[in-house]
């Protein structure tokens, strides 16, 4: 049984980071390295504020973790040393912890119980704990190929290679298909190689799961855009059944602001992947801040992942905005009650690293020089305001007084709007919502026979921990779509949404 003082007994601690000054001479990771030991007894401590509680809030699908991750079991697993069983205990929900320890916002922290009173001292730091298991379990060999004893007969085709991709493909593989992954960048990961940068996550981390894929039977292709180099002709006549695990990589841009067509104004995007190639070796980024005043437009993660890579660039400066106004330090159960996903101020390793922050204001204007490109930004003091009847928001500038910086370039990081326009979609029959997603029915299946849909590709722009569930769960539809039925787990149904205040 857990310890029911163990959250008294010690306090919550996060895992140590590297010195400022180190991290932004590198794109290696924020955390440092701590001798396997040492790090292992401190998150043993870490686990013991688990109280195993009645009602575990923090693996529910909507209030905590969609995985259903069994986090109270491999907490006490923890706590006891068993690293082994909880190895075997954290992977049986989750194919890829490591994915989801480094990268997660843990809304199961969010859910915990101790989350309802910060007088608890907060919440277990379940994604510290989960990470220290997925590292311990590859030190240790814990981590093996499962390789399927029984063949199906039945080929499959993964379209994405995103964290729903490749999740829905290990399953599907394990299930005794026959299963090729279609990528159509020139490496493996979608947005975990292309989109995250290099210090939230070093792609040998994903490389190495890769590998396991590989060995448990997973073919891939790379550089490959089905629809296009594949014909959906040739798709139908050599699987059986096709994944989109497509993404929803259509940014959201900015058109009304004047001067957005000059040079250097950007979609994050345009700014994170070649960089993130540039750290593959693939040359220098044609979108580079070094020595430039850097604006990013937009609060979120893609916005504090281009602010990292700004000042690991060399910017002069970094400036992020935000048109909402600075979210309080501590939950407001009014606004946000427990156990939902709570609006507080989140500040990234980035933010702690250098530049700053601005809230409550938005560009009334770029300006720019005589070559074209950007040169200065003018901001106005705002107020966002909802309209009670459509829902729509309306940005309203507090005074006609704006305040004119120089801006060498700017990085708009202000979401995205769905799936990419392309020929696969088209040749299938596939028209997309209007949030531009592809919608499916119960059992995960699209319009188009056979064509099933799963991650940002279905649901949006989300997390990576939903990306895995969705896979998961899509792979159990499959597999029950070619077999008759299928013992594989599905954690998520297409409809489910996280627990919010309305």
């Amino acid at each position: 049984m857990a310890d029911p003082a163990g959250f008294i007994k010690f306090e919550r601690e996060e895992p140590k980071k590297r010195p400022k000054e180190e991290r932004l001479e590198s794109w290696g990771e924020v955390y440092a390295e701590v001798p396997a030991g040492e790090r292992n007894a401190a998150v043993r401590k870490q686990a013991s504020r688990c109280m195993d509680c009645g009602i575990p809030f923090c693996h529910s699908g909507t209030a905590g973790c969609p995985l259903g991750n069994l986090i109270p079991e491999w907490n006490d697993l923890v706590r006891r040393g068993d690293w082994e069983a909880a190895s075997d205990r954290l992977h049986a929900t989750n194919n890829f912890p490591e994915f989801t320890g480094k990268l997660c916002p843990a809304p199961c922290e969010a859910g915990c119980v101790l989350s309802i009173s910060p007088l608890s001292g907060g919440p277990v730091t379940i994604k510290r704990v989960e990470q220290t298991i997925a590292d311990q379990s590859w030190e240790a060999g814990y981590v093996k190929a499962q390789v399927s004893a029984v063949s199906s007969g039945q080929r499959v085709a993964v379209v994405g290679s995103g964290p729903a991709g490749l999740a829905a493909a290990q399953q599907l593989t394990r299930a005794g298909h026959e299963v090729t992954v279609f990528e159509r960048d020139d490496r493996l990961g979608g947005l975990l190689r292309y989109g995250i940068p290099e210090f939230k996550m070093e792609k040998k981390v994903l490389d190495r799961r890769l590998a396991q894929l590989r060995k448990e039977g997973t073919e891939f292709v790379t550089g490959c855009e089905v629809g296009v180099d594949l014909t959906v002709d040739d798709l139908n006549e050599r699987y059986d059944a096709v994944v989109l695990a497509v993404g929803a990589l259509r940014g959201r841009d900015d058109t009304t602001t004047p001067g957005r067509e000059l040079a250097g104004v950007h979609l994050a995007m345009e700014h994170l992947v070649p960089a993130n190639k540039f750290v593959e070796g693939d040359g220098p980024s044609p979108v580079d801040a070094a020595g430039k005043h850097v604006f990013i437009i937009g609060g979120g993660d893609t916005g504090a992942d281009s602010y990292g890579t700004a000042t690991r660039q060399g910017a002069l400066s970094v400036t992020q905005l935000d048109q909402y106004p600075m979210a309080p330090a501590e939950r407001d159960d009014e606004r946000s009650p427990w156990p939902t996903w709570p609006y507080i101020l989140r500040t990234y390793p980035a933010h702690e690293e250098a530049g700053e922050r601005r809230f409550a204001v938005a560009v009334k204007r770029f300006i720019g020089d005589e070559n074209g490109h950007v040169r200065a930004v003018e901001l106005q003091k705002v107020r966002v305001s909802k309209d009670p009847e459509t829902g729509r928001r309306e940005v309203v500038p507090l005074s006609d007084e704006v305040e004119e910086l120089p801006a060498d370039l700017v990085l708009l990081a202000i979401g995205f709007e769905g799936v990419e326009e392309m020929a696969l979609l088209d040749e299938l029959g596939i028209s997309l919502t209007k949030r531009g997603t592809v919608s499916c029915g119960a059992d995960w299946q699209t319009s188009s026979p056979g064509v099933f849909v799963c991650g940002d590709a279905h649901r949006g722009a989300s997390l990576v921990v939903w990306a895995i569930a969705e896979g998961r769960s899509v792979a159990h539809a499959v597999d029950a779509y070619l077999t008759g039925a299928s013992d594989l787990p599905a954690p998520v149904h297409p409809t489910l949404l996280p627990l919010a205040v309305v």
